[in-house]
């Protein structure tokens, strides 16, 4: 027993060694020691079952609890020789290189579309709404003017979730909604998208995005009303684009009237013209 205790003492005196080891040495120091063949501290564990009984558990406490500290040591300096790696790794970099960039991602091309038409407005007074995508029939149509036997109430027509609840049709209840709610003035600009059962084709989607404004307020006319639109559009396309208004009907604004720009494809000559029908104009609106 004696002797085995003397050379754990002595084996213990090797825990010095492991701070020291670098990574060709470290892996022999840790064979050499802790080998499941030839290891020092593994032949002497192999003898602890020859013991009598006092001197297996003298022996065996003290063996194991070296071997726990050995295993903590070579533990210990291999995270080091790691980090050490890491270290040399960075070092030999240039850190005063910028960045790479990373693509994040954009905005899609109608959602930009949409703020600049709502910058726009913003700059003539009129504040962005917004409100929900699911209507009741009341908003969408009746406070709307639209007769009870208008074709829009149809169960072909539009996307009903339940009796009395549908897809909104267009963004004109956010109107039913702002009115209710504010008194005037009103200036609102309201963008959304809306649903209509309209198969898929150059023209037409079942979900689109669309956009539109309301105005109330004393002493208001047809003359600020197409100074507004005209002043617009002079801002979406270019400086010098002409305009012009048509007479129309819809069902919730008397006067009403559609609203043309000048072609910008042909610059409004219609000379062969696919865009505009050779009329030298595009519908852009409708208003009242």
């Amino acid at each position: 027993m004696r002797d085995l205790l003397a050379a754990i003492a002595q084996l213990r005196e090797r825990l010095e060694e492991i701070p020291q080891a670098d990574e060709r040495r470290l892996p022999d120091l840790k064979t050499e020691i802790l080998g499941r063949k030839a290891g020092a501290l593994t032949t002497i564990l192999a003898r602890v079952p020859r013991l009598d009984a006092a001197s297996k558990k003298q022996v065996g406490a003290a063996a194991n609890a070296l071997k726990r500290e050995f295993e903590a040591a070579f533990a210990a300096r291999e995270r080091e020789l790691r980090g050490g790696r890491a270290a040399g790794a960075v070092a030999g970099l240039d850190l005063t290189m910028p960045g790479r960039a990373r693509w994040q991602g954009g905005l899609h091309l109608v959602t930009q579309v949409v703020d600049e038409i709502c910058d726009i407005f913003r700059e003539l007074g009129f504040t962005r709404a917004v409100g929900p995508e699911a209507e009741t029939e009341r908003n969408n149509f009746f406070a709307l003017n639209f007769p009870r036997d208008h074709p829009a109430l149809d169960a072909q027509d539009s996307f009903y979730l339940g009796e009395d609840l549908l897809l909104r049709t267009h963004t004109s209840p956010v109107q039913i909604r702002t009115l209710e709610r504010y008194p005037p003035p009103i200036r609102v600009v309201i963008p959304g998208q809306v649903y209509r059962r309209d198969p898929f084709d150059a023209s037409h989607s079942p979900v689109f995005e669309q956009l539109e404004g309301l105005a109330v307020d004393d002493g208001i006319t047809f003359v600020d009303f197409k100074a507004t639109l005209a002043t617009f559009a002079r801002r979406f396309f270019t400086a010098d684009t002409r305009v012009r208004f048509r007479p129309s009907f819809f069902p919730f604004t008397e006067p009403s009237a559609e609203m043309d720009v000048q072609c910008q494809i042909c610059g409004g000559t219609g000379e062969g013209c696919a865009t505009c029908k050779q009329t030298g104009w595009m519908e852009i609106l409708g208003s009242g």
